[in-house]
C-alpha cells in the first residue's frame, strides 16, 4: 500500500447503520481509513468532500440519493470517485451513475474483495 492511499480517507454515505458499520469495519481491517455519514446531507455539511478519496454509497436513502450526491459534487467541481452500493439498482440507474463518472456500481450482496478493489483501484485513479 502506497503512501498517498493510505493518506486518503474513505467516506461512507449509508442511512442503514449496519451496512455503515461493516463496510467502516471492512475498510480499517483492510487498513484504509475510513469515516462514516448516516445521510449526503451529513456529508456535505461535514466538509469531508475535499479530503475524501473516495466515496461509497448507497443509491436510495432519505432526503437526498446518491445519484443526486453525486450530482452535487459534479457541480461543486469536487471529482470523489464514487463506488455506489445498493439493493435496489437496475440497469438504467447504474448507466446513469457510470456515465455521470462513477468509479463502480455494485449491487448488494456484493463481495467484500471486489468492493476492497473498487476502492484501492479508485483511490489510485
Amino acid at each position: 500500500m502506497d503512501t498517498r492511499e493510505q493518506n486518503r480517507l474513505v467516506a461512507i454515505v449509508d442511512d442503514d447503520d449496519l451496512m455503515r458499520s461493516a463496510l467502516e469495519g471492512l475498510l480499517k481491517a483492510a487498513g484504509l481509513p475510513a469515516q462514516t455519514f448516516a445521510s449526503a446531507e451529513e456529508f456535505l455539511k461535514s466538509g469531508q468532500q475535499r479530503q475524501a478519496g473516495c466515496l461509497i454509497t448507497d443509491i436510495r436513502m432519505p432526503g437526498m440519493s446518491g445519484l443526486e450526491l453525486q450530482a452535487r459534487l459534479s457541480a461543486e467541481r469536487c471529482r470523489i470517485p464514487i463506488v455506489f452500493i445498493t439493493a435496489h439498482g437496475d440497469e438504467k440507474m447504474r448507466m446513469q451513475a457510470l456515465r455521470a463518472g462513477a468509479a463502480e456500481f455494485m449491487a448488494k450482496p456484493f463481495d467484500d474483495e471486489a468492493l476492497l478493489e473498487s476502492v484501492r483501484a479508485a483511490l489510485e485513479s
